[in-house]
C-alpha cells in the first residue's frame, strides 16, 4: 500500500500533535503555518492525498484560497475548524465539493491527538474515513452534505461549553463565599475532576476561540427557531474571561 502522504495547514497546539501522530503511524507529513513559515503553502499541498486545514473559523477560507489551485484532482481537503455550517460550505466552494470534507472533532486533541473521535460530512467524507481510520482516527459519516458535520458539533457544544459556564460561574461564586474546594469534590463526584479541571482552566486558555464557537452555536439555534438562551451566556461568560486575560 503507498504511503499516505497528509500536509497539515496550521501547526498550533492541535495541528501539531496530529503532525506528529500521523508520521508516528507512517504518514509522510508537510507541515505548513502561517504564522511560522516563510515558504508558500502550495508547495506543502503539491502531490498530498490529503490536506488538514486546522487553523481556525475565522482563516479557514483564507488558508483553502491559499492552496485551492495546488490540489490534485484526487486530493481529499479536510476542513477541522469549528465553525458554521455556512463558513464549511463557503470552503467546500473554494476547493470543490467532491474533494472537500468537514470534519467535526469530539475531543481536546491536544490530549488525545489523531485517537480525538470525529464526525465527517460532504463529499470526500468517506475518502477521509478511509485514510485515517486504518491510523488510528475514530471517524462516523453523517452526511454528504457539508456543513452538517459542523452543525453537530456546534449542538453538541451548547451543552458542553453552557456546563463549563455553570461550573466557572458556581465555583467563582464558592470562592467567594470560602467555600471553593467544597464544592469541586461535590461537582468532581458527578462529573469527574479531569472533566472539571477542563472545564475551569481550558475555558479560560482557549476562550477567544471558543467565543466564536458560541456565537456560532447562537446563531444555528436562531436558523432553528431556538431561542439561544444558554449559548447565549456561554458566549458572554467566555467574552469576560477573554478580557480577563488580556
Amino acid at each position: 500500500m503507498p504511503t499516505l502522504t497528509v500536509a497539515v495547514l496550521g501547526l498550533g497546539e492541535a495541528g501539531s500533535r496530529l503532525a506528529a501522530d500521523l508520521a508516528a503511524a507512517g504518514a509522510e507529513v508537510r507541515g505548513y503555518d502561517p504564522l511560522q513559515d516563510g515558504g508558500a503553502p502550495e508547495e506543502a499541498v503539491a502531490g498530498s492525498d490529503l490536506v488538514l486545514s486546522v487553523n481556525s473559523a475565522r482563516a479557514a477560507v483564507e488558508a483553502a484560497e491559499s492552496v485551492a489551485g495546488a490540489l490534485g484532482r484526487e486530493t481529499v481537503y479536510a476542513d477541522l475548524n469549528t465553525a458554521a455550517p455556512a463558513l464549511k460550505r463557503e470552503v467546500a466552494d473554494v476547493v470543490g465539493g467532491r474533494r472537500f470534507a468537514d470534519v467535526a472533532l469530539l475531543g481536546p486533541v491536544p490530549a488525545r491527538g489523531l485517537r480525538t473521535p470525529a464526525l465527517a460530512s460532504g463529499e470526500g467524507a468517506r475518502a477521509f474515513v478511509e485514510a485515517l481510520e486504518p491510523l488510528g482516527m475514530p471517524v462516523d459519516v453523517v452526511s454528504e452534505r457539508p456543513g452538517d458535520a459542523a452543525a453537530l458539533k456546534l449542538l453538541r457544544s451548547v451543552f458542553m461549553k453552557g456546563v463549563a459556564a455553570a461550573a466557572i460561574e458556581s465555583v467563582r461564586a464558592a470562592e467567594a463565599a470560602g467555600h471553593a474546594e467544597w464544592l469541586k469534590q461535590e461537582i468532581a463526584a458527578v462529573i469527574g475532576r479531569p472533566l472539571l479541571d477542563r472545564f475551569l482552566v481550558g475555558s479560560r486558555a482557549h476562550a477567544v476561540r471558543r467565543v466564536d464557537e458560541m456565537e456560532a452555536a447562537r446563531d444555528l439555534l436562531a436558523e432553528l427557531r431556538v431561542e439561544p438562551r444558554i449559548a447565549n451566556a456561554s458566549a458572554e461568560l467566555l467574552r469576560s474571561l477573554a478580557k480577563e486575560s488580556v
